[in-house]
């Protein structure tokens, strides 16, 4: 019996270590094949402000953008948005966004400041304002990718940060997806950004050509935001020129 158990040992470690290969090989693991985006549709024509509602006087469509400007003499002082309606014109609830992924590009000019709002609502003490979660932009890179709350408890999360919002508006860093100037290397200057959004229950991620700028996780149920409206913002100040294309939407 002891030259039997001898010679079937091995046999056990090479049977053991086949089926150890086996289960290996059935587990899938993320790659860096481009996504396919099934369930994205456009929100933006690319050809007229069909769905959108915003001051015609700082929106206007353009070689297939939607571009936002401030020009000399044409200031604001107060941030405006154009807003979608939804692609019913808002009836039935079409232009509010709960769990969602968004992806669209972007280009603004050096001096330019502004961001896409979402699950956000419109404010009474002034037309096409807004107030909400806000994927941030600037031309002097500052704040792109930021999490901001306009009008509300301002920045959520910081580029490159984890943060967890917690009852009383405090805000709490507990990890870290990058180092902040070195995620700035990332913004194309002068050229189109692709933004991606992920906003599901109380988890909202930014990310920006590629690369997750920043999380928050919002565990602040007093001021947090499970749904609400989407638009985008040209930003009180020096004259400025924003740019959005390519606008898709998917609802989760």
């Amino acid at each position: 019996m002891g030259l039997i158990s001898l010679h079937f040992a091995p046999i056990g470690c090479v049977l053991l270590m086949l089926l150890s290969s086996a289960a290996l090989a059935q587990q899938t693991f993320p790659t860096t094949a481009p996504a396919s985006e099934p369930g994205f549709e456009p929100i933006f024509d690319g050809k007229s402000l069909q769905g959108w509602d915003g001051d015609p006087k700082f929106w206007r469509v353009e070689d297939d953008a939607l571009v936002g400007e401030i020009t000399p003499g044409n200031e604001i002082k107060r941030n405006t948005f154009i807003i979608w309606r939804g692609n019913n014109g808002g009836k039935g609830g079409g232009g509010l966004t709960k769990d969602f992924e968004l992806k669209l590009r972007y280009r603004i000019s050096a001096k330019g400041n502004s961001g896409i709002n979402y699950r956000s609502v419109e404010t009474d003490d002034a037309k096409f304002a807004m107030r909400g979660y806000q994927y941030d932009m600037d031309g002097a890179d500052k704040y792109t990718g930021n999490n901001y709350e306009e009008r509300g408890r301002t920045f959520m999360a910081v580029r490159g940060q984890v943060v967890r919002a917690v009852e009383g508006g405090q805000r709490e860093v507990v990890g870290a997806v990058g180092e902040y100037t070195e995620l700035a290397k990332l913004i194309r200057k002068d050229d189109w950004n692709d933004v991606h959004i992920i906003a599901r229950g109380n988890t909202m991620v930014h990310i920006l050509n590629g690369q997750v700028m920043c999380v928050l996780v919002d565990d602040d149920p007093e001021h947090r935001m499970l749904e609400g409206k989407l638009g985008v913002q040209v930003h009180a100040g020096p004259p400025m020129k924003v740019e959005f294309r390519e606008i898709r939407l998917k609802r989760l």
